[in-house]
């Protein structure tokens, strides 16, 4: 075989020394566009588990690296002159071009031809390199193959909005540092670390106002150091900052559709880019390379589509998952300002969680006086907001008390609104409804949400939805709120929807979203304007007018006096969801050209008068909600802007609570999934408009939970499917974290007793065996070599 990689990175390197290593017959080539001493940038950084990797894929490499490494356990928080640690997070740094000098030497030793100062052009590989059965394109985030293959590998590629630059500096430090900075034109972050004796990198970031305010667009690299040395002259310690080709960038954000083209296959920053703020650039592209030359080496002889395809599924999600992540912390970076408000503890714990994939457990594992410290500032500010007084019981923060109006929520958790589709065909409820909404109740969640429930027949979204128009309806309700304020301490909440133009539908388990077989038995849509769910496959709604407007008005009024008699202790109106208030305000769903069209406030129109005429319905000291889409996955459809325009619209007409969802506006909708995928929406209205809002959306642990509340991406967390297989979700919670201040009912009250010994034991175990079991390669390495041994597996890989 004839492997020829073109690009000469990390990735690049570690693809040809592993593929060389394992198959010494075959011919593997590398051609580099710079010569071999010519890099830029300063330090890489690595985690424990991608050193790992190090350890057992190639010790030889690994033994030169370690001694190169700067290795450091503290994250370091700096804010308005207070600075928070972290400790336990187990990462190293090295010289990119000590880096690149080892691996080019590890290649060198395999046999690996090198080839430098030799640029590719990519109309020139099929015949330059005909010989080769496979061509890597390891060409780095401005790839010229990618580009010139484009209609192959259908890349992605969005442009950051935030402004960055690399440089470094003589400053010596033993902990990986962000400085955050308030300028009069805006909130500069430094990222640093050390990466050798001597030597550190500092990444300054900042927004695209600041740095036009600072002058940074009118400046060379000289004058923007000598800016940046005045500003953090007091983090600089009178070091000097260094430069290598330290030019003002916007971070490119690229996603390829295929990673291969006929005999080429795309490697590191090429196929897919992490921003730099989640230091794993370098790791994405190594583990890729690790991935990839498995792949080859296995398949390659016989198929190199094999081979590709074996690569591409082993690693396209991993990638995605990095990539997703670093989106978040990206994205995070980019509206810093908007937690700038924060106490330094709460701002700090913010810095450590901003991509999600740590929590409040995984702090608790990697420093457990962090994380006390960051509690107690939590507790003492809600005393000081709200005179609830935690303080000595420290329950974590999903065990607070939440107060809306005169409405007071016993803890955060909240179990979602979820269709059951198991009312009879009149709307009625079931001994089911009655099993579900008590038992969950029993459970332990702060509020239940009862499912989508319809003022109307002509209002569900299947015969299988339960209504609210009659007094039969009224009563079964009553009877379930009834036995949940006598049994518990949760709150019933009620929420009010009409289906709109995806009414008239099978059920969930049947086919989702379809109108009815038995057509006899559709009924009427509705919606703002005549465009169905699915062209071709659902019915046109009629584009509602004014008497349509009145009638459905007062179906809405009429439901809300009811759920007030039923006892429901707070509204939601359903305005999500592609939904028929929601149909009114997505451009995507609402093409009128009267007053109830056009602009975000007139789409808001119908909405407000609903939501004005259930509010005065309702009693004052009664808190409502309302659920939005802050997205509709769909390009031309409700963006941030909007999301504030609709938050502050409601709260002005007296709502307490936004319910943050997004999605399902339109069939073709792309959403982008990932653990807490939504909590992102809640976020920004929290901190914009700042409301008290409801996170919902792939949150499954209680770990979240905490996670979200403690750094103000939501004031309630709601689970839906958790809660489908565990009603006693909050209760299991309190017994984790062996917090007692939550209700039990006195029927079970020996189980809260076992429950709690059994589960915080339990939790005190794990916690101790992930300690034990965190990867520590490089300390490894050192106890190895002190002992004389040899670093790495026992037996050669094949």
């Amino acid at each position: 075989m004839r492997i020829t990689v073109i690009g000469g990175g990390p990735g690049g390197l570690y693809f040809a020394l592993l593929t060389k290593k394992r198959r010494p017959e075959w011919d593997v080539s590398v051609y580099e566009q710079n010569r071999a001493d010519d890099t830029f940038g300063f330090g890489v950084v690595f985690s424990d588990e991608t050193l790992h990797e190090f350890l057992s894929r190639d010790p030889k490499s690994f033994d030169r690296i370690r001694d190169d490494f700067a290795y450091w356990d503290d994250v370091a928080v700096h804010k308005h002159g207070a600075e928070i640690r972290c400790a336990g997070n187990g990462f190293a740094g090295i010289s990119r071009m000590k880096l690149l000098a080892i691996l080019q030497g590890r290649c060198r030793e395999e046999g690996v031809e090198m080839h430098f100062g030799v640029s590719i052009p990519p109309e020139e590989i099929a015949t330059r390199f005909a010989d080769s059965d496979v061509v890597v394109a390891a060409d780095g985030v401005n790839s010229r193959i990618r580009e010139h293959f484009r209609e192959s590998f259908m890349p992605e590629v969005a442009v950051q909005s935030n402004r960055f630059c690399w440089m470094g500096s003589t400053r010596p430090m033993d902990e990986f540092n962000y400085f955050f900075r308030e300028t009069r034109h805006g909130i500069i972050c430094a990222h640093t670390y050390q990466y050798e004796k001597g030597r550190s990198t500092w990444i300054f970031e900042m927004d695209d106002a600041c740095w036009r305010g600072h002058g940074f667009d009118q400046m060379d690299e000289e004058g923007s150091k000598a800016v940046l040395e005045s500003l953090y002259a007091e983090e600089l310690q009178g070091h000097p900052l260094l430069l290598n080709r330290s030019n003002w960038r916007q971070f490119p954000r690229i996603f390829c559709d295929r990673w291969w083209h006929e005999n080429i296959v795309l490697l590191g920053d090429a196929k897919a880019s992490a921003h730099y703020s989640i230091g794993s650039g370098t790791k994405l592209a190594m583990e890729c390379a690790i991935s990839l030359s498995d792949a080859v080496v296995e398949h390659a002889e016989t198929s190199t589509l094999k081979a590709f395809e074996a690569y591409e599924a082993e690693r396209r999600t991993p990638c995605q998952i990095i990539q997703h992540n670093a989106d978040v912390s990206l994205a995070w970076f980019e509206h810093m300002n908007r937690s700038w408000d924060m106490s330094a503890e709460q701002f700090a714990m913010v810095v450590m969680c901003r991509a999600k994939s740590i929590t409040y457990d995984n702090l608790v594992v990697r420093d457990p006086g962090f994380v006390e410290k960051v509690d107690t500032a939590f507790y003492e500010q809600l005393y000081r907001q709200t005179g609830e007084d935690y303080r000595k019981s420290r329950p974590t923060p999903m065990f607070t008390k939440f107060k809306l109006r005169d409405m007071v929520v016993e803890n955060r958790v909240v179990m979602s609104p979820m269709a059951q589709y198991s009312a009879d065909e009149d709307g009625n409820l079931t001994d089911w409804h009655f099993v579900h909404y008590t038992s969950h109740a029993l459970g332990g969640a702060g509020m239940v949400f009862v499912e989508m429930t319809c003022p109307s027949a002509d209002a569900r979204i299947t015969p299988g939805c339960p209504g609210l128009w009659t007094d039969a309806q009224e009563a079964q309700f009553k009877r379930i709120n009834d036995f949940v304020h006598a049994h518990s301490k949760t709150k019933m909440v009620m929420q009010l929807g009409h289906a709109g133009r995806k009414g008239s539908t099978q059920l969930g388990w049947q086919k989702m979203d379809m109108p009815l077989e038995d057509k006899a038995k559709n009924w009427p849509l509705f919606s703002a304007s005549a465009l169905p769910y699915m062209d071709g496959v659902s019915a046109a709604p009629k584009a509602m007018d004014r008497s349509d407007m009145d009638r459905i008005k007062t179906d809405f009024v009429q439901a809300t006096e009811r759920a007030e008699r039923a006892g429901f202790d707070m509204v939601e109106l359903h305005c999500a969801h592609g939904y028929l208030l929601a149909s009114f305000l997505s451009p995507l769903t609402n093409r009128r050209e009267d007053e109830y069209g056009g602009s975000i406030e007139n789409r808001l129109r119908y909405p407000l008068e609903v939501f004005s005429a259930t509010r005065e319905a309702w009693p004052a000291h009664k808190p409502m909600s309302v659920r939005i889409s802050a997205s509709d996955w769909a390009e031309g459809g409700i963006d941030e802007e909007d999301t504030f325009a609709i938050s502050q619209a409601f709260a002005e007409a007296g709502c307490d609570l936004i319910d943050v969802s997004a999605g399902q506006t339109v069939a073709e909708q792309k959403p982008l999934y990932g653990r807490m995928f939504q909590v992102k929406f809640a976020e920004a209205i929290r901190n914009v408009p700042k409301m008290a809002v409801m996170a919902v959306g792939a949150i499954t642990e209680a770990a979240q939970v905490n996670t979200i509340l403690h750094t103000r991406r939501a004031d309630l967390v709601a689970l839906g499917r958790p809660h489908m297989w565990n009603p006693y979700f909050t209760k299991e919670a309190a017994a984790w974290y062996d917090t007692r201040n939550q209700h039990w009912p006195k029927q079970y009250l020996a189980g809260r007793d076992q429950a709690h010994r059994e589960l915080s034991k339990k939790r005190e175990q794990e916690i101790e065996t992930r300690r034990k079991a965190r990867p520590r390669p490089h300390a490894l390495a050192e106890i190895e070599t002190e002992r004389g041994l040899a670093v790495g597996p026992s037996r050669p890989r094949p």
